[in-house]
């Protein structure tokens, strides 16, 4: 419905008839529509979390190679229907904001990994900024590349992503 109405139209008694459920179902489930909402927006964050904690657990310790980058993309490309709708034509910014801020989460935890086994000497940019940069610019380049169908596999597209993260942006935010 999401991609057929404006928010705001969505009610329950149309969401409660389109899912051929009573109204009392939805009520047992959540108070109302941005209940509902916020609830779907957790639960997708909840997956991408585990997701990335897996991929991460598995993953081998080679130091510039991040796995999880090709998972997470292999996992908007097998969802992209959905995420189409709530990330790249109605941008509904619940869903925005909250993959931004596990984006940064996971950008953040990998710097501070990568500072804790570099010797090198790196320019001194703030985590933080370096987290709000690489999140904001991997979300454009998902929303885009959704909004073109797709057009590169996501082992391709994570590969020219990972070209375009040097590490050597890295300091304790300030």
């Amino acid at each position: 419905m999401i991609q057929n109405y404006d928010l705001e139209k969505i009610t329950v008694n149309r969401l409660a008839e389109k899912a051929t459920i009573n109204r009392v179902t939805f009520y047992l489930h959540y108070r109302d529509i941005p209940d509902m909402l916020n609830q779907m927006a957790d639960n997708m964050t909840t997956h991408i979390r585990n997701l990335l904690d897996d991929v991460a657990d598995q993953s081998s310790t080679a130091k510039d190679e991040w796995p999880e980058l090709v998972r997470l993309i292999q996992h908007f490309a097998d969802h992209s229907a959905s995420y189409k709708i709530l990330l790249a034509s109605k941008r509904l910014p619940l869903f925005t904001e909250r993959l931004s801020v596990l984006m940064m989460e996971f950008i953040i935890n990998k710097i501070n990994n990568h500072n804790a086994s570099s010797k090198a000497i790196t320019p001194q940019i703030p985590n933080d900024i370096a987290a709000w940069y690489g999140a904001s610019a991997f979300l454009g380049t998902i929303v885009i590349w959704l909004r073109n169908d797709m057009p590169y596999t996501p082992a391709f597209l994570a590969k020219q992503l990972l070209l375009m993260v040097p590490f050597k942006s890295n300091a304790d935010s300030s």
